[in-house]
């Protein structure tokens, strides 16, 4: 073999064997409802995915989302699938039956945590939910890609060990504020509060909004006797979406001296799941100070 061919042939090898910046094959196609999905998806599959996530605008009322022709053709393409269920995102089964495929994989997080309709569909606010999805992702995304499976198991457990100082501040939190009963104008705290122990009360306004139908008088009149009396001592509200009776009531917890948090529906922009739930547990324990001996 002429010396030319060997320094071709030492170079392909390089290329192919070296630093890992060449694939052997293209990235898998994995369609996520929401963006919280699709940050864990990608926090497991590195190189070896590309997400693309629907709900991810900060601005958008999510219950009120229409899919386009582009995430139509997202889906029809997708290896793999990942949708909230119980009825958050219905719009992506519609999808999925619209163009069946039977290589593709469908991951319903709601049926891997065994909800059904009718519950609390904000599951994500629980990082056991996600610490389920994410072990479920990575073995559709092994059997998928077989070659990254050593890969994807280290990214698993990476993940997995960076959800473990969100579940100490829980227990932190839960040995402070069980009991603690609080309030808010649509459910999206909802699984937090129940990780910490915390007792929720309104909840017929709060499914009301989130239902995009009018509360009841008189549970209009509760929430606000709640809020003037004290008989709360934090309201968490939907940074993302609301409406003029929901208003109302931050407007009142801020006169009345309650502490107010936000919660948004899908990650914010520049975050990852981790640091976001980080975040919204620091602005619990901000609010609800522990007193001083």
């Amino acid at each position: 073999m002429p010396p030319f061919r060997h320094l071709i042939t030492a170079a392909l090898a390089t290329l192919c064997l070296g630093s890992g910046a060449v694939r052997a094959s293209a990235p898998i196609a994995v369609v996520a409802a929401e963006n919280f999905y699709g940050d864990v998806a990608r926090q497991i599959g590195g190189d070896a995915v590309s997400v693309t996530s629907i709900l991810e605008n900060p601005n958008q009322d999510p219950h009120l989302f229409e899919a386009s022709p582009s995430v139509a053709r997202a889906v029809s393409a997708a290896r793999i699938v990942v949708l909230s269920g119980i009825d958050y995102d219905p719009w992506m089964k519609k999808l999925i039956a619209a163009a069946p495929e039977r290589q593709r994989q469908v991951i319903d997080v709601a049926q891997l945590i065994g909800r059904k309709d009718g519950d609390n569909p904000h599951i994500w606010y629980d990082p056991a939910t996600m610490r389920v999805f994410a072990e479920h992702f990575a073995t559709a995304l092994s059997a998928a890609d077989p070659a990254d499976k050593q890969a994807i198991a280290a990214n698993l457990a990476r993940f997995q060990a960076s959800l473990q100082p969100i579940e100490a501040k829980i227990t932190m939190l839960r040995a402070r504020l069980a009991g603690v009963p609080v309030t808010a104008t649509e459910p999206v705290f909802g699984e937090m509060f129940a990780r910490l122990g915390m007792v929720v009360r309104n909840m017929a306004f709060q499914m009301a909004v989130m239902n995009d139908t009018e509360p009841a008088a008189k549970d209009v009149a509760a929430f606000e006797n709640d809020l003037r009396q004290h008989k709360v001592r934090l309201l968490v509200y939907n940074a993302q979406a609301s409406d003029p009776v929901a208003e109302k009531m931050e407007k009142l917890a801020h006169a009345s001296g309650i502490p107010v948090v936000g919660a948004a529906e899908t990650e914010p922009p520049g975050k990852d799941y981790q640091h976001w739930m980080m975040d919204e547990l620091t602005a619990v324990d901000h609010a609800l100070p522990a007193k001083s001996p």
